[in-house]
C-alpha cells in the first residue's frame, strides 16, 4: 500500500502541510501564467522589423558602410530602419551592399 502514517494526529499533519503546500503551488502558476501573458503582450505589441537597415559607420560622424535587408543576420548594433528610397539612395551614393544579404538585388539597384 502506501507509506502514510497510520495515525490521526500525524494523517492531519499531513493533510496540512499537502494544503500549504498545494496554495504555494497555485499561486506559483498564477505568477507563471502572469509573466507568460506578459511576454506574450510584449511579442504582440512589438513593431514590425523594418523592410531596410543602413549601418552607420564606428563613431557618429563616419558614413554609413552597409545598406542591408531589414533581419539580416550580418547587421551590426549601429543599424538603423530605413524606408526603401533611403536605402536605395544609400545605395546610389555609394554606400555598400551588404554580400549576404545582398538589398541591391532585392532592390532592384543596377550599378552604374
Amino acid at each position: 500500500m502506501t507509506d502514510l502514517p497510520p495515525d490521526l494526529p500525524r494523517l492531519r499533519t499531513l493533510e496540512t502541510w499537502l494544503r500549504l503546500t498545494l496554495d504555494q503551488v497555485q499561486r506559483a502558476i498564477v505568477a507563471a501564467e502572469t509573466r507568460e501573458a506578459e511576454r506574450q503582450r510584449g511579442i504582440d505589441a512589438r513593431p514590425p522589423a523594418p523592410d531596410w537597415l543602413i549601418e552607420q559607420g564606428l563613431n557618429r560622424d563616419a558614413p554609413p558602410v552597409y545598406v542591408h535587408v531589414g533581419g539580416c543576420h550580418m547587421a551590426g548594433k549601429r543599424s538603423k530602419g530605413a524606408p526603401r528610397g533611403a536605402a536605395m539612395r544609400a545605395l546610389t551614393e555609394g554606400v555598400a551592399a551588404c554580400p549576404h544579404c545582398r538589398p541591391d538585388s532585392e532592390l532592384g539597384f543596377l550599378d552604374g
